[in-house]
């Protein structure tokens, strides 16, 4: 290739590395409330636009001139990645009927797929009627304007257990799910994010607490993934889960895997320092990362630093902080 080729290639290439930059960096559109679509992974948030725009160009979105041909086609695939398309997908294959001496109910089976990535893991939940109920019922009283036009299926005196109303309900239920899913506030809320994982949590803790620490980490390990998806713009929100997650390993004698979460978990608390959990996390990186024979040092001096900066308390160790999560 010769000079003027090689140098109109990464003047198209600069271009085309600039249209993406240009989409990653639109807000959506005030008709995202009433229409599904999916959400971009990378958008930025519409709290502070500015602010944003400015990280963004000064970090990931800075292609300079000095890059070779293979630099920019690379970044340029990496762009295209992290603008892909995400958005959940709810499907109700099947259900199942419980039967208890004084109650009978039924089941939905709900299966929670992630789209637009390379990521093919899928949640899968349990609930009955009445957790539905419930759910619609609070986000009346929070969101009665987004969902004034939401409708919800209707109980009845009779054939509740039939495959007639039980298939309706299904597809009734697919459809509900997936019309919260498209309303931007809704689907951020901390009641619809708690209809889908809080079930599990509280039996993932409740195992935790009474010492049944590979059940426990099992569960911890399903949800974990799905509150990642709902929960892209509040990161800090999944630190407890994957603090528990650290504690079961650690009592499980896995100290790899506790540090490998450990990490995951400080880097959400990278700019949140007063966190609760960020000094009894500390305490214990330090702790895995001598037991592993890693650097701790660096550990060492943010919790020395911390430490100069605020009074002498008695600070909860990280166990601790676990099994008090989801306590009623």
């Amino acid at each position: 290739m010769d000079q003027d080729s090689h140098c109109t290639a990464e003047r198209e290439l600069l271009e085309a590395v600039s249209r993406i930059t240009t989409f990653s960096t639109t807000s959506p559109s005030d008709e995202e409330q009433n229409q599904p679509k999916a959400e971009v992974s990378c958008q930025v948030r519409k709290e502070n636009p500015e602010k944003d725009d400015l990280q963004d160009s000064s970090a990931s979105l800075s292609p300079n001139s000095s890059m070779t041909t293979k630099e920019l086609q690379e970044y340029w695939r990496n762009e295209k990645r992290q603008c892909r398309q995400v958005k959940l997908l709810f499907e109700i294959p099947s259900t199942r009927i419980v039967e208890h001496h004084l109650s009978k109910y039924v089941m939905y089976k709900i299966i929670i797929l992630q789209t637009g990535s390379f990521d093919s893991n899928k949640s899968v939940i349990e609930r009955r009627y009445s957790d539905f109920e419930k759910l619609h019922r609070n986000l009346l009283e929070e969101f009665s304007e987004e969902m004034e036009d939401v409708t919800f299926p209707k109980k009845t005196l009779t054939g509740n257990f039939t495959e007639e109303i039980i298939n309706e309900r299904k597809l009734a239920f697919k459809d509900y799910l997936r019309l919260l899913y498209s309303m931007k506030y809704i689907r951020r809320s901390k009641k619809f994010i708690d209809f889908l994982t809080r079930p599990e949590l509280q039996e993932a803790y409740g195992c935790l607490r009474g010492g049944q620490y590979t059940k426990a980490l099992e569960i911890l390990l399903e949800v974990i993934g799905l509150q990642e998806r709902l929960t892209r713009g509040n990161p800090v929100s999944i630190v407890p889960t994957l603090c528990a997650i650290v504690v079961c390993h650690k009592d499980l004698e896995n100290p790899a895997s506790a540090f490998e979460y450990g990490e995951k978990a400080l880097s959400r608390l990278r700019v949140h320092t007063s966190h609760r959990y960020y000094i009894p996390l500390l305490e214990t990186m330090i702790t895995l990362a001598y037991e592993l024979g890693k650097d701790f040092l660096s550990l060492q001096e943010k919790l020395e630093e911390w430490k100069a900066k605020k009074d002498p308390i008695r600070v909860l160790t990280l166990k601790e902080l676990a099994v008090r999560e989801y306590v009623q």
